[in-house]
């Protein structure tokens, strides 16, 4: 039987893909794909709400300022008529946003750095000394004894 050549590209494709590094980079990707999820769901579902009753459930998805255009009550009404708008209150609950969403990951880091050290601290037995090490020590406490003896 004959074998059918690869082409040389493919290769090479095959060898960057199987790098320890574009696998950690994939893996990543997955993984912070799902912790997104958990951080989105964490800041919409639990902090927002507590936020919002805080703060009287103040919105500024309405702060727009009309470039041209008519001039209208709601940005919904504004970008319907086809006016032109700088949305400052979108820009600013984008700020709110990513502020909440980084308070959120600050105290997850925070806690899994927590248990990770607590995990760290766990007692370990000193490695014993080497041969080379303990012979090292006998001839330092030899010379040391003749120093102090003469």
């Amino acid at each position: 039987m004959s074998r059918v050549k690869s082409p040389g590209w493919l290769t090479d494709f095959h060898k960057f893909i199987m790098r320890g590094n574009v696998v950690d980079l994939a893996i990543g990707v997955v993984v912070g794909a799902a912790f997104s999820s958990i951080v989105n769901s964490a800041v919409k579902d639990l902090l927002t709400p507590v936020l919002g009753c805080l703060t009287g459930g103040v919105d500024f998805s309405n702060v727009f300022i009309t470039l041209k255009g008519p001039v209208k009550a709601t940005l919904a009404e504004a970008q319907k008529a086809g006016a032109v708008t700088i949305n400052v209150g979108l820009f600013l609950n984008a700020v709110i946003q990513f502020l909440i969403i980084a308070f959120f990951i600050f105290w997850a880091m925070r806690l899994i750095s927590k248990l990770h050290r607590q995990e760290e601290a766990k007692p370990v037995a000193p490695p014993e000394p080497s041969k080379e090490e303990v012979l090292l020590t006998e001839i330092r406490d030899i010379l040391a004894s003749h120093s102090v003896e003469k």
